[in-house]
């Protein structure tokens, strides 16, 4: 609340090229309490005293030499970019009185001055002021409430991605460093894509989950050193799906674009993937994204069915094919920026091999 001890402590500003009208004014509100009263009859110092001084309230002669009122009153908007123009306009000239409101001033002193007018209205004007400054402190307390209950919350996502994440590196020892390098590939892609920051950071926390789904995977098959069965093949396909229920009807954005990677992640260009055989755009963005990059990771990295192949060689099979590993397989747009970026993946890897 604003008491009368406030207001009387409000800091003023008093505008008039004529110092008989200011030094009336600074008597009147000195006699009634006033102490932060500060005047000038220079109108090109105004927006410039207003910047250092942030007043509470600005009395304004309207017709003054160099910069009228009204000039005055634009550039102040320039400062009070909340929308408040704490201005009290003087004038003689009734005419003038709607013009001034329309330039934004919230009331007006009529010249000759009465001492209850002038009183009054200086009052309820600082009233107002402090008022609006009490709700900007209010919203700016709110939003940086918010902000932190916005970190806390997104800290704990985040600690359930974490989480379920070195849950499933447990399960192959080969992969931890792995789902930390998917994190940088994907948001190095994602960002030459053009993607908003947004989507950047989403998936950046997201892309590691893309395998959470072999936390379900029997142990048997998951570090089997040969070649799986027809069988086994189809069980160890089933950790896209798995994955996609482990990460589903979450509110997270993070989990959802997780869920969405899970699932789709070995989906691929030419339709030739799994689970559902996806082709083209049907393949959601992300986990088109992070397919390269799963890809080139995987074939950098040593397995139980295979050795760890270099950079040269890695980048050789995605271009140019393998058999088993093709440029068909991927978006071509993505494919494009990853042939022009594989240094970028080399880097990446090395970093955190």
């Amino acid at each position: 609340m604003i008491n009368s001890f406030d207001i009387l402590q409000g800091k003023i500003l008093i505008v008039d090229d004529q110092q008989v009208n200011v030094t009336l004014l600074e008597r009147i509100l000195h006699n009634a309490g006033y102490v932060g009263i500060s005047s000038t009859t220079q109108s090109l110092e105004v927006c410039e005293l207003h910047r250092e001084h942030d007043y509470d309230l600005i009395l304004l002669d309207l017709q003054m030499p160099v910069m009228d009122g009204f000039e005055i009153m634009e550039n102040l908007k320039t400062i009070e970019t909340g929308g408040y123009l704490p201005v009290l306009v003087i004038t003689a000239q009734p005419d003038h009185k709607q013009r001034a409101f329309n330039a934004g001033a919230k009331d007006f002193i009529s010249k000759p001055f009465e001492i209850p007018e002038v009183l009054a209205r200086v009052a309820n004007m600082l009233e107002v002021r402090l008022l609006h400054k009490q709700l900007q402190h209010y919203n700016q307390k709110l939003e940086q409430l918010v902000c932190e209950r916005t970190a806390t919350l997104q800290a704990s996502y985040l600690e359930t991605i974490f989480t379920m994440t070195r849950a499933a590196e447990n399960k192959d020892e080969d992969t931890g460093a792995h789902v930390q390098r998917i994190s940088y590939y994907s948001r190095e892609i994602a960002t030459l894509l053009g993607m908003d920051s947004d989507f950047v950071e989403n998936i950046f926390f997201a892309s590691p989950m893309h395998d959470i789904g072999k936390i379900g995977i029997p142990d048997h098959i998951l570090l089997k050193p040969s070649s799986f069965t027809n069988n086994e093949w189809q069980i160890m396909q089933t950790h896209t799906t798995i994955g996609a229920e482990i990460l589903g009807n979450s509110q997270s954005p993070y989990l959802k674009m997780g869920s969405e990677i899970a699932l789709n992640h070995h989906e691929r260009w030419d339709g030739s993937g799994y689970p559902n055989n996806k082709r083209g755009e049907a393949i959601p963005l992300a986990a088109r994204i992070v397919n390269i990059g799963d890809v080139y990771d995987a074939l950098r990295s040593k397995r139980s069915y295979k050795p760890a192949f270099n950079h040269e060689k890695t980048l050789s099979i995605i271009t140019y094919g393998d058999g088993r590993t093709q440029a068909e397989h991927f978006d071509p747009a993505i494919f494009e920026i990853f042939k022009h970026n594989q240094h970028l993946f080399r880097d990446i890897f090395e970093a955190y091999a």
